[in-house]
């Protein structure tokens, strides 16, 4: 049984944060565990509201998985605040933590806010480096890169800038481009192009996060980074195709449509 961690927050509807990424590690067939970095309210239609796990907290629950059960790959999703950085951080450090994905989550699909700014100098400093691969949107890339990300040749630019920055693999998601649906993997050495169609969907809650544990699941697997991210791909593809249809804003992908009967 491969295993693997998410620390993330919770998104009571389902649709993202811890909840998706359980949802993800059991469609791949690998044993899931999680650390909660924070409570939210939140559905489709947006968050309401937000309540940071004490630090204290995190680092407890931390200790209790890494003393007992050995992930052999772990995802990273959204922490708030300055506080939650260092305690992560610290820890994965301490547990020498390896295939480590990290989904630099800074704004919701709803366009809410979810990491302070403080929170970001301190990602920048003591958590992005320790990534195997961070997956950022065009707008996150934007933000790590200070380059504008509107076609393929900029996103290799803001990919490269990201490497030399952290030092880690980096995979800017082209989800949001005009026409195409292209990913583009930096791996310091190669550029590798994952393409895609877009799926006309208004119905995208969770992708990244969805994207980031599949991932996480194939290199616990003991895949090659490319071919993680080939086969995470795929799978959100597919998810985003079943045509899942719920709540009233930016519905959740199906992460169980290979389970259909």
């Amino acid at each position: 049984m491969h295993i693997v961690l998410t620390i993330a927050g919770s998104d009571c509807s389902g649709g993202a944060g811890v909840q998706a990424d359980l949802k993800t590690m059991a469609a791949h067939g690998v044993y899931g565990m999680s650390v909660i970095t924070a409570l939210t309210a939140q559905n489709t239609t947006g968050v309401s509201g937000i309540w940071e796990t004490a630090p204290e907290c995190v680092s407890a629950q931390l200790d209790a998985v890494f003393s007992d059960i050995q992930p052999q790959a772990v995802k990273v999703g959204m922490i708030c605040s300055k506080e939650g950085i260092s305690v992560v951080s610290g820890k994965l450090k301490e547990y020498n933590v390896k295939n480590l994905v990290i989904d630099p989550v800074m704004v919701s699909t709803s366009g809410d806010r979810l990491m302070q700014a403080q929170a970001m100098a301190q990602a920048k400093k003591r958590l992005y480096p320790l990534a195997s691969v961070l997956t950022p949107n065009i707008q996150e890339a934007e933000a790590l890169s200070a380059c504008m990300v509107k076609d393929k040749s900029s996103m290799q630019r803001a990919a490269k800038t990201i490497y030399h920055s952290f030092g880690c693999a980096t995979l800017c998601k082209g989800g949001h481009l005009s026409d195409v649906s292209d990913d583009l993997l930096y791996d310091g050495e190669q550029f590798y192009w994952f393409e895609g169609k877009q799926v006309k969907t208004e119905n995208t809650h969770g992708t990244g996060c969805t994207l980031s544990s599949a991932i996480a699941c194939g290199l616990a697997a003991g895949l090659s980074l490319v071919d993680a991210v080939q086969r995470a791909k795929d799978y959100v593809t597919g998810a985003l195709l079943d045509g899942l249809n719920l709540g009233r804003g930016n519905g959740p992908l199906n992460h169980a449509y290979r389970m259909k009967s």
